[in-house]
């Protein structure tokens, strides 16, 4: 009943939900006191609408955002609040009272205030917003970029100035009830008071030195920089907030380039969700500031996702341009059309040029090339169950896609069953359940399905800790616990609360990596993740959703996987551990295994999930696992050979398509010296340094 209301609500929580019922109460409960009138019942139904108010604000809900849409927005709550307490006034027979008049010319004059801020905040921020912000980039020795005002001044602060009227609301009230007026002119007198000065503080941030470069400085000033840094390779990025992870897993793989690299991001949403990295950053919204940016020194260009922006640095010549995707898998997308634009494809394995060829959608075969996956070093290899552990079995479900089709998860059909049969798992195993982050942001039954799966796993996990048969060392989860709050406290004070990250501005005047915090907190970081697998026991049950810890560390944690077709499983494979995967479309285990590479060493399940046993077998006892050699060969198939590694290959691929890339530019220079015009079948040949 309740998760259905939330569910409605478009709440997070039952304390949200809670918060909103009793805002939504709150104000007809204040008419209500208003009418009688009862000056200790209107203050007890402000103080309600004053506090659930404020907790939906700080909680980001749905609701309150959605309020704003129908006309019910925090401005008109707050004027609603204070009509109904002029009403109150009105029907305690104090309309030929001082404070009557007084009460309306405060809400006039602070509901005058409210213009004059408002503009003031607008116009701070927009001043403050860059045409170009930056991360690792030294811009703040060739212009004067402004300090910020104090953060307690813009943040939320709409919300901020409309509580001022608090000081005015109280001191009216005890007047209502004393029959006093000095305790509501003093209140009165405070709100307006505060409300003046908070808009005085404003304004020398709109004037003077107070004020950033102009936007033709902040672009002269990072070309400048360009010139100076002359980047070889760039990392092109451009999605919503939540596909930051595809630019985030390529950027350690930069940091380790030979050449001199650079992150080109074109959100801003992105930068500010943009992982640790010692790789210098630019975000560039404006497609026409890209195209006057000076980036001739770069002669390769790697591109994440196949999306529109990405024209605005594909019409470069000079440079050549590679997609490297961000995962891969057998799903239509690792063999896009559009993937043709590019003068090279970069895939894993010798799989990755197989799809495309059995594809044909345009793309050569010459022009693609094998350079293995730089982000699975981390992913640690098969070594077995270690005695008195039961296994652990991750549950990775994809998400549901952009259509309808069941094949794309196997939440929708076949995740309960899955669940529920590795739950009664007899010998038992613990279950890990690791959601995709896009799961239920298109399809309501997906998010549906998701939550049930999440019951399914806290009840199991709630259940097993009572059962005798399980005991943890109470000492060293108290001791990892500790270790959590401790790493967790540092980390927050190497990065900084959320009151010393400044604004954009700021951020790029000072958002240069300090390397030695940078390695202390990737060390950091390492040691949270040992602490948080011990801070609960091996046969616990878990839900593991957000960032962290990561996928890829649940996998050196587990000892088998469940999955669908994505990038998810051509990953696991590179740990060499068994894996199943639903074959949720009923396409039959032949069919679905032409038709998907990754999963023709896998154990296929059917949506009733009644294989799974095979799996369980093999992780029980790996000497009679009969898939062992097939993922094996699999593993070489998609991902490439271990030798060289595969950040030597990645780096040689890079190098190549460089010296393509400047043979052409050559090419061009000497045709344009002497004036002829060069046929495109020449340009070809002299972008290829391997002819002549």
């Amino acid at each position: 009943m309740i998760s259905t209301a939330i569910r409605v609500a478009r709440v997070g929580s039952a304390a949200e939900l809670a918060a909103a019922v009793l805002m939504m109460l709150g104000f007809p409960a204040l008419m209500l006191a208003a009418l009688i009138p009862s000056v200790p019942a209107f203050a007890a139904a402000a103080v309600v609408t004053y506090v659930a108010d404020h907790y939906l604000h700080r909680q980001g809900s749905y609701l309150v955002n959605r309020l704003s849409k129908v006309r019910a927005g925090l401005s008109i709550r707050f004027l609603i609040r204070q009509l109904l307490l002029i009403l109150l006034l009105a029907r305690m027979d104090l309309t030929d009272h001082l404070i009557f008049y007084g009460a309306i010319a405060c809400f006039i004059a602070f509901y005058g205030l409210q213009a004059p801020h408002g503009a003031v905040v607008t116009l701070i921020r927009n001043r403050r917003r860059m045409p170009v912000a930056t991360r690792n980039v030294d811009l703040g020795s060739r212009i004067n970029i402004p300090d910020a005002p104090p953060f307690g001044l813009l943040e939320r602060s709409a919300e901020k100035m409309l509580h001022l009227d608090l000081f005015a609301v109280v001191g009216l009230l005890i007047s209502a009830q004393m029959d006093s007026a000095v305790a509501g002119f003093i209140g009165i007198g405070v709100t307006l008071f505060l409300g003046t000065l908070y808009v005085l503080a404003l304004v020398p941030y709109i004037r003077g030195t107070k004020i950033p470069p102009t936007p033709e400085v902040i672009l002269e000033a990072v070309d400048d920089w360009l010139h100076e840094y002359k980047p070889q390779t760039v990392l092109y990025f451009s999605g919503s907030k939540d596909s930051a992870y595809q630019v985030n897993m390529w950027l350690e793989t930069m940091e380790e380039l030979d050449t001199r690299p650079l992150v080109l991001l074109r959100e801003r949403v992105i930068l500010q969700n943009l992982a640790p990295t010692k790789a210098p950053v630019i975000c560039v919204p404006g497609g026409v500031h890209l195209m006057n940016m000076d980036l001739s020194t770069v002669r390769v260009a790697l591109y994440a996702a196949n999306v529109g922006k990405n024209i605005h640095l594909l019409r470069v010549p000079t440079m050549k341009h590679v997609f490297i995707g961000h995962g891969d898998s057998d799903k239509l997308a690792s063999v896009n059309p559009y993937s043709k634009v590019y003068d090279e494809v970069w895939t894993a394995g010798r799989a990755g040029r197989d799809r495309y060829a059995i594809a044909d959608v345009g793309v050569r075969d010459d022009d693609i090339v094998e350079v293995g996956r730089p982000q699975l070093a981390p992913i640690q290899p098969l070594q077995g169950v270690p005695e008195g552990r039961i296994p652990t079995v991750l549950y990775a479900p994809t998400w549901e896609g952009w259509d309808d089709s069941p094949g794309n998860t196997s939440l929708l059909l076949a995740g309960e069953n899955i669940v529920k049969k590795l739950l009664k798992a007899d010998p038992p195993v613990r279950v890990l359940y690791k959601p995709h982050p896009f799961t239920g942001t298109v399809s309501p039954a997906a998010g549906s399905a998701h939550r049930k799966v999440t019951a399914l796993v806290e009840k199991a996990a709630a259940q097993r800790a009572t059962d005798p048969r399980f005991t943890a060392d109470a000492a060293a989860q108290t001791k990892a616990k500790a270790d959590l709050a401790r790493i967790e406290a540092r980390i927050t004070e190497l990065t900084g609360g959320a009151a010393d990250k400044g604004d954009e501005a700021e951020l790029t005047r000072d958002g240069v990596v300090d390397l030695v915090k940078y390695e202390e907190i990737a060390r950091l970081r390492a040691e949270w993740n040992t602490a948080y697998w011990n801070s609960f026991g091996t046969f616990e049950h878990r839900v593991i959703s957000g960032a962290e810890p990561r996928l890829y560390d649940c996998f050196n944690v587990s000892d088998a996987m469940v999955s669908d077709i994505s990038s998810v499983v051509s990953d696991f494979i590179a740990s060499g551990k068994p894996y199943a995967v639903t074959d949720s479309a009923q396409l039959g285990v032949e069919e679905f295994k032409r038709q998907n590479t990754a999963v023709r060493a896998a154990v296929i399940l059917s949506n009733k999930a009644t294989e799974l046993g095979e799996l369980l077998a093999a992780v029980r006892a790996p000497e009679a696992d009969p898939l062992a050699e097939d993922r094996k060969e699999l593993k070489e198939y998609l991902l490439g050979p271990d030798e060289p590694t595969s950040i030597q290959q990645f780096n040689t691929a890079v190098a190549n398509l460089a010296l393509k890339s400047q043979a052409r530019n050559a090419g061009q220079e000497r045709a344009a010296a002497s004036g002829e015009t060069t046929s495109p079948a020449e340009a070809h040949l002299s972008a290829d340094p391997t002819v002549g």
